[in-house]
């Protein structure tokens, strides 16, 4: 059985191994070990602190297989995008040019730098272990952030961004930095990608304040702007059913879709509850799959049955109160692991 749990120093190793089998375009993961124990320290803080609003801290989640022990995935949240470190995007936007005198009115779509110092709550860094991309745990490690927000609203901000992995193949090749970014920063795009992870200050020096005219780049460049990198494809179908939309938004180097969704308007948070353990059973608990997170104390996660009682209590399973460490009387959060027309349809 896998659960999700808040990183924990000791998962450094485990993650350190995760890493080196990410591809390129995973800032969250990166492969140098100091950066990611940098990384998981700063999240421990974040989960140890009560911020009064959110500030841009960072709250890493780990997968853990309970029978091994292992540590098999991973996604985080930032609060805040922004602040002293701005959020870069480029907004796809419309000019007209026309002539009168020729009868020529021409739309070209342009590519606006965006700099955004007080910018929404973004989810990021998914990635799991080849061997369990299978019984929705992908869709696991992905949608209980949701819950674990409308736990805690006041530590985010209330619109969610996700900036989906855009075409780069597997040698770090991404066509739409070869020819626009290479021409200003001089580097090839894993280099970039992890400067950025580091330190986004040579960003401002070295970005085009101009507008980019799209038709410009070439061909195999514009066809990448917007689009995501085959395996990130499930991912983006699975938030686009939960409610996130195109922001008109694109990353900076690879041109991946920048999608947002408002927390009270996603469909988990929306179709969420929570409530007290009234009952743990041996027996099976007749429901859908939901995602049920221990919210009291250390906020834990996995998949399981829940129901209610008649007096609108909770009733889950053994395996499900052993895994996340439940006792009858505590507080739970549960929403459906799937959308209504998935679980009609049987998927």
């Amino acid at each position: 059985m896998v659960i999700i749990r808040p990183v924990a120093v000791a998962d450094l190793e485990d993650l350190i191994e995760l890493a080196s089998v990410a591809s390129f375009g995973l800032t969250s993961l990166p492969k140098d070990p100091e950066l990611l124990k940098e990384r998981i320290e700063q999240s421990v803080r974040s989960f140890g602190s009560v911020p009064k609003k959110p500030g841009g801290e960072l709250y890493i989640f780990v997968m853990e297989d309970l029978d091994t022990g292992g540590t098999v995935g991973t996604s985080c949240i930032v609060s805040k995008v922004g602040g002293f470190e701005p959020f870069y995007a480029f907004r796809i936007e419309t000019r007209i040019h026309e002539s009168r005198h020729l009868n020529i009115r021409r739309e070209i779509s342009i590519l606006h730098l965006v700099t955004q110092h007080s910018g929404p709550c973004e989810i990021g860094g998914l990635f799991l272990a080849p061997d369990y991309r299978k019984h929705g745990n992908g869709r696991l490690l992905s949608l209980f952030r949701f819950l674990f927000m409308a736990e805690h609203p006041k530590r985010f901000e209330q619109v969610v961004i996700a900036e989906m992995r855009g075409v780069v193949d597997r040698t770090g090749h991404s066509p739409f930095w070869e020819a626009l970014g290479r021409h200003f920063f001089d580097m090839d795009f894993p280099k970039a990608d992890y400067l950025s992870s580091t330190d986004k200050r040579f960003i401002a020096d070295l970005m085009p304040k101009c507008p980019i005219y799209i038709p410009l780049l070439p061909q195999d460049a514009r066809e990448v702007i917007g689009e995501v990198h085959e395996h990130t494809k499930p991912a983006l179908k699975m938030l686009h059913d939960e409610g996130f939309r195109s922001s008109g938004m694109v990353d900076i180097f690879e041109a991946g879709p920048i999608i947002a969704a408002e927390l009270d308007d996603i469909r988990i948070v929306k179709e969420s509850d929570c409530t007290t353990i009234q009952e743990i059973t041996s027996d099976h608990v007749l429901s859908v799959n939901h995602i049920v997170a221990a919210v009291d104390g250390e906020f834990r996660a996995c998949v399981g049955s829940v129901s209610r009682n008649s007096d609108g209590g909770a009733r889950i399973e053994e395996r499900v109160a052993e895994a996340l460490k439940l006792n009858k009387g505590d507080r739970v959060r549960f929403g459906p692991l799937r959308p209504a027309a998935d679980r009609s349809s049987g998927r």
